[in-house]
């Protein structure tokens, strides 16, 4: 038998020692070998066979790299979407479950060089809801697939539906009602109507019938009328309580109103992104430390990507690019202007009014946009932004 045979207890080790996984750096993914040390790795690129491969990627590296990279990012994803479809997962958790089939796209040979950075390329994207932890980076896959759009539609439509079904028989019984009260109208005025009083017929010496009531007509008037005020001022009275009853309604029925587009707006602009120009920012980013850079505040002047600005430092004039993650909003003064930049109100400008510091939120009132002079009673910190002068 030869030295290397299949069953050779030196073939069945190799087999066993490559059965695991290797070292990234050791990985050619041009000519998808792993090798186990990186004297292995240097005789690989010594190889012929390697150099032939290297000559066909030096005629066209940007294209092979972008087909590496879409090949990693549509296997990420769809593992994510496998495994963890509708949960709030570690990056290094789900790469750990994606790398362990030896035949992946190994992230060497894509465009992204770390696991954040291709954690952050999701985000600006909108492939995935990013979060920045002390734990480390989370993801949440966002389902755009066309089947789960219709069901959400689907049950939109539905709601809608059952909203006016319910309305409509609100107001058939609001009508059932009120003719109710009509028809019981006449038969309440029939049983209030007073019996007629006895006469009694006296005869005179002419036989001449004279016919007169009970009682002095002074005093039947006087009762009469005094019922009559009775029922004039009870009849206000009701009118009145009627009225009061009715604007409370139509003012709870206007809030109900005014909540419900207040949740609509709010669920249409709000957005996993906030940076807008013209608003005073503050880096938080400790990379930039040594710089001096750490919790100074700067100017956004032109916004990339929707998730990365350019920042001028107010203090040195500098321009830096600046991830959203790595940047906080500012508060002004009570009297200062900000830019609401996130939620119902997106893009509007308000007045700073006050600040509620126990429950992080500030109470502004709107200064320009389409709801001018509406107040705004608690707004978190992260939603407004001090408008630079």
């Amino acid at each position: 038998m030869g030295k290397n045979e299949f069953l050779t207890p030196k073939a069945i080790a190799n087999r066993i020692k490559a059965k695991g996984l290797q070292k990234l750096r050791w990985y050619c993914q041009m000519c998808q070998k792993q090798c186990r040390d990186e004297n292995g790795f240097k005789c690989h690129c010594m190889s012929e066979s390697h150099q032939r491969q290297m000559q066909i990627f030096g005629q066209n590296p940007n294209r092979i790299v972008e087909g590496y990279s879409e090949e990693f990012e549509c296997s990420f994803l769809d593992h994510m979407k496998r495994s963890h479809r509708f949960s709030r997962i570690a990056a290094t958790v789900v790469y750990n479950e994606y790398i362990n089939d030896r035949h992946h796209v190994h992230m060497n040979s894509t465009q992204w060089a770390t696991l954040t950075e291709f954690v952050k390329y999701l985000g600006r994207t909108g492939k995935c809801k990013v979060e920045e932890t002390p734990k480390g980076w989370f993801i949440t896959y966002i389902d755009r697939d066309s089947e789960t759009l219709f069901k959400e539609r689907m049950k939109n439509k539905r709601m809608k539906a059952d909203l006016v079904e319910e309305e409509k028989q609100e107001r058939e019984i609001q009508k059932q009602i009120e003719k109710a009260a009509e028809q019981l109208m006449p038969l309440v005025t029939d049983s209030q109507k007073p019996e007629p009083q006895p006469v009694k017929e006296l005869k005179s010496e002419a036989d001449a019938k004279i016919g007169f009531a009970l009682g002095s007509s002074s005093k039947l008037k006087t009762k009469e009328s005094s019922e009559s005020s009775k029922s004039v001022f009870d009849e206000d009275e009701n009118e009145k309580n009627d009225k009061r009853n009715q604007g409370a309604k139509n003012k709870s029925v206007l809030e109900e109103l005014m909540r419900e587009e207040e949740m609509k707006k709010e669920k249409m602009n709000r957005k996993d992104y906030w940076l807008t120009e013209g608003i005073v920012v503050k880096v938080m980013s400790k990379a930039l430390a040594e710089k001096g850079y750490y919790k100074q505040k700067g100017i956004v002047r032109k916004v990339i990507d929707k998730y990365v600005g350019e920042i001028e430092m107010l203090e040195s004039k500098h321009v830096l690019r600046v991830d959203q993650a790595e940047l906080e909003t500012v508060i002004p003064q009570i009297g200062g202007l900000v830019r609401i930049v996130n939620g119902a109100y997106r893009g509007a400008i308000a007045k700073l009014l006050g600040v509620d510091t126990e429950k992080f939120c500030a109470k502004v009132q709107i200064e320009k946009g389409a709801y001018v002079g509406r107040v705004l009673k608690a707004v978190e910190y992260e939603d407004i932004c001090k408008v630079s002068q």
